[in-house]
């Protein structure tokens, strides 16, 4: 099904005039975003612009001061955040979060607790197909792996989860500049094999590369909004990301 058709429909999360204060300070103000199912969304803007704000708004892990969440035009405002999890909008943190005692194997498996399916092998295998380097790596310790390596498991177990919407917080960070692009190539991969993404990064360039859609955040405020190639083309957005 195409992006044109799926538009048509009712977004898979639509966020509309979001506010959170933090500190005395307004984080985010009047805050809106939509993402179609099947998209992959980049949020962009420098340090400090609120994009993980809005990704632990969404996740329920801060409370909002003002606004609406819906996630299949349902609210989300008042939910806890592991019946958000449940729901099947999964984050994967800034820093990547996995346990280093744990091997990879088990902090993917460790993502299915609470399942009660018989997809949990198929899943694994389906995660290690995407990911061969942690197939190769499955009984070493997580604390043993590079960054690269570590950020693998930390989509894998949001894979593991059944994303519905995968929430990426800065996936990039820290990375060298080869890691950045097989981290990125993996992203596209796994949204183009049908799970929805919310892409939150500072790296402008790679977001807006595999991206449909993109949003650029200044001070918890939308400033622009369009294709990748319209943002790509913005000449706000080539002087504040000269790279691009």
């Amino acid at each position: 099904m195409s992006l044109n058709r799926l538009r048509s429909q009712v977004p898979l999360l639509e966020v509309l005039e979001l506010s959170h204060n933090f500190g005395g300070l307004k984080a985010l103000t009047d805050f809106s975003l939509t993402v179609e199912t099947g998209e992959l969304v980049g949020l962009i803007g420098p340090n400090g612009a609120g994009k993980s704000t809005i990704l632990r708004a969404i996740s329920g892990l801060i409370p909002i001061s003002r606004g609406s969440i819906a996630f299949t035009s349902r609210p989300l405002k008042t939910h806890a955040a592991h019946h958000i999890a449940q729901q099947g909008i999964v984050h994967v943190p800034e820093g990547r979060g996995i346990f280093g005692n744990l091997t990879v194997l088990e902090n993917l498996r460790l993502a299915t607790y609470g399942r009660r399916d018989d997809q949990i092998s198929p899943d694994l295998e389906h995660v290690l197909n995407l990911f061969p380097r942690l197939a190769e790596r499955g009984h070493q310790l997580g604390n043993t792996l590079s960054g690269g390596e570590q950020q693998m498991p930390a989509v894998g177990r949001a894979l593991m989860r059944r994303a519905r919407l995968l929430l990426l917080d800065k996936s990039s960070m820290g990375l060298a500049p080869l890691l950045v692009r097989e981290v990125f190539k993996i992203i596209s991969e796994v949204n183009r094999q049908g799970t929805t993404v919310l892409l939150v990064e500072q790296n402008a360039n790679m977001a807006l590369t595999i991206a449909h859609r993109g949003y650029v955040l200044e001070t918890g405020q939308i400033v622009l909004a369009g294709s990748s190639q319209e943002l790509a083309r913005d000449p706000v957005v080539r002087q504040a990301y000269p790279g691009h």
